[in-house]
This record gives structure tokens, C-alpha cells and sequence, in this order.
């Protein structure tokens, strides 16, 4: 799911014993990419890393720029660590490739990944497209910044009191 539209996936999930392909962009493990760093970033195709939770997410900083998707897993959905390794990606290392939830994706959470900066979601239960459309208009105001560029209340009634004041 992306953009409220299911699409059809151009990343190939790679298994760490499969020979990487010519072309093609791949998503291969965290494992993969620190044993084999060099050759993923000098392909020519799409490179996409999948994260587990206990992965250190700061080692992907110095090549952020170089990743097309990073997939971040939730184990389980009351897990919530994926939230901050997605914030720390987006606002602290810049990160502005696809950003997608993977593993248990519930479609109640998918307003608050929004928020941290995900952009792509697997989700596996339900009707994907009636919980984006749920997800994105259930809260018209939030109170957090973040990097999903909302402004939050406080911006708002900061503008307020100065349109007020001319």
C-alpha cells in the first residue's frame, strides 16, 4: 500500500544466499548489506535494506542517500520500536527514499506511522485501501512535530495570534 493505492511491488526481497541479480531492485537483509556493503552500493539498480527492530539503524546513515527503500519490521504490533528507528531515519539521517512497514502492520496504527514517516505499508489483514482512507482523515489537527511536515496545534494558534495582531 502506498499513497492510499495498492501497487505493484518493483523490490525483489533478496535471501542472504541468493545471487544477486543483475538488475533489479532488491531488498536484502541488514546482514547482507553490512557483509556485503562495497558491491550493493555500486549497483546501478535499487537498493533496499530490511531493518529488525534490534538492528542499529545509525549504521545506515553515512548511506542514506544511497537507498532507494528501507523496510522497517514490526515483530509484533504492540512492538513499537520500527516508530523511532523510522523518526531517527527521516529527521536525524535525512532519509528520503520509502520508507515501508513490514511484519504486523495493523491498519488502526497506520495514522501514527504516518506521522514517524513511513510511506509504504504491507498490510496484511483487512482492507488496506478503506484503513488509509480511515487512517488519513481520522485526526485533522496533531499536537507532536514530526517529519511528515504537519504543522502541529501550537504553530497553528502561534499564527492565529499573529494574523490577529495585524
Amino acid at each position: 500500500l502506498k499513497g492510499g493505492a495498492l501497487i505493484d511491488d518493483p523490490w525483489q526481497p533478496l535471501a542472504d544466499d541468493t545471487a544477486l541479480p543483475a538488475d533489479g531492485a532488491v531488498i536484502v537483509s541488514f546482514a547482507r548489506w553490512r557483509a556485503e556493503r562495497d558491491v550493493l552500493l555500486a549497483r546501478k539498480a535499487g537498493l533496499g535494506v530490511q531493518l529488525k527492530t534490534t538492528d542499529p539503524v545509525e549504521e545506515l546513515a553515512a548511506d542514506a542517500a544511497h537507498l532507494g527503500l528501507v523496510a522497517l519490521d514490526f515483530p509484533k504490533f504492540s512492538d513499537g520500536r520500527a516508530y523511532s528507528q523510522a523518526r531517527l531515519l527521516r529527521e536525524r539521517y535525512g532519509f528520503i527514499g520509502e520508507l515501508r512497514a513490514t511484519g504486523q502492520v495493523v491498519p488502526d496504527q497506520l495514522h501514527h506511522m504516518r506521522r514517524c514517516g513511513f510511506d509504504g505499508f504491507e498490510v496484511a489483514k483487512g482492507d488496506p485501501v478503506t484503513a488509509w482512507r480511515r487512517a488519513v482523515h481520522t485526526f485533522s489537527a496533531v499536537y507532536q512535530p514530526t517529519g511528515d511536515g504537519r504543522a502541529p496545534v501550537s504553530a497553528l494558534r502561534r499564527r492565529l495570534l499573529v494574523a490577529a495582531a495585524d
